[in-house]
């Protein structure tokens, strides 16, 4: 796969759809190298494959795939059961938890009204809890019918159980920009009073498909050096 390249024009840049697919590859168990692309001076090979794309995009044969979900459809298509494992989230629920974060993030940091400021971070907040509600709410798999004991909290360490699926793939990156950015611009720390919230990031950052992919805390702050204002 191919990455837009950081502030360098070598290191790996802070590309959430990146991440996500390397996840993607990483747990499917496929061996991958990454080549990054220094959009300044964007190869020709690059312009004639995919013009006017940006990367991350996939060259399978003569075919090239430049949207990051049909890309994922794709990988998960064919790199399926029996020699790789299927990634797919078995509750819906899990695909669309924590969408709304980014959008609420992204309003947040590119206010620069400090009156506006208290709404935009409660809207932020708001998304994180119920992002934190899902995760502390026991999944149907959870709960034992059978049992006398009421399951009242999910004790999992991802969105949809003990494994990483497609939908931390797709989340994990964008909560990663969403920390640092926070912290960096705002002075913003997403609250500890979250503990489902903080056991799933802490979950994740112990594992390495998601940790070794993450860009340096100082490649998303130079992306985002432009987007966020500040309050004036």
């Amino acid at each position: 796969p191919s990455e837009e390249a950081g502030s360098d024009g070598q290191s790996i840049g802070n590309c959430p759809f990146s991440q996500r697919l390397f996840m993607v590859l990483w747990l499917k168990g496929v061996t991958f190298n990454v080549t990054t692309v220094d959009m300044k001076r964007s190869p020709d090979i690059l312009k004639d494959l995919a013009p006017g794309a940006q990367p991350p995009f996939l060259l399978y044969g003569t075919e090239v795939k430049t949207d990051t979900n049909k890309i994922e459809e794709f990988l998960e298509e064919n790199l399926c059961p029996p020699k790789y494992p299927r990634l797919a989230a078995r509750n819906p629920e899990s695909n669309t938890a924590g969408l709304d974060v980014f959008s609420k993030f992204s309003a947040y940091i590119k206010n620069s009204n400090p009156q506006l400021n208290d709404n935009l971070e409660k809207g932020l907040l708001k998304a994180l809890k119920k992002l934190d509600d899902y995760l502390g709410t026991p999944l149907p798999e959870e709960i034992d019918e059978n049992s006398a004991e009421e399951v009242a909290t999910s004790s999992r360490p991802f969105l949809d159980g003990q494994d990483l699926t497609l939908a931390d793939c797709n989340l994990l990156p964008k909560l990663h920009i969403v920390k640092v950015v926070c912290q960096q611009c705002r002075n913003f720390s997403i609250p500890r009073t979250l503990a489902s919230l903080w056991r799933y990031l802490d979950a994740a950052y112990a594992r390495e498909e998601f940790a070794s992919t993450c860009p340096s805390d100082k490649e998303i702050n130079v992306a985002y050096a432009s987007v966020a204002k500040a309050l004036r």
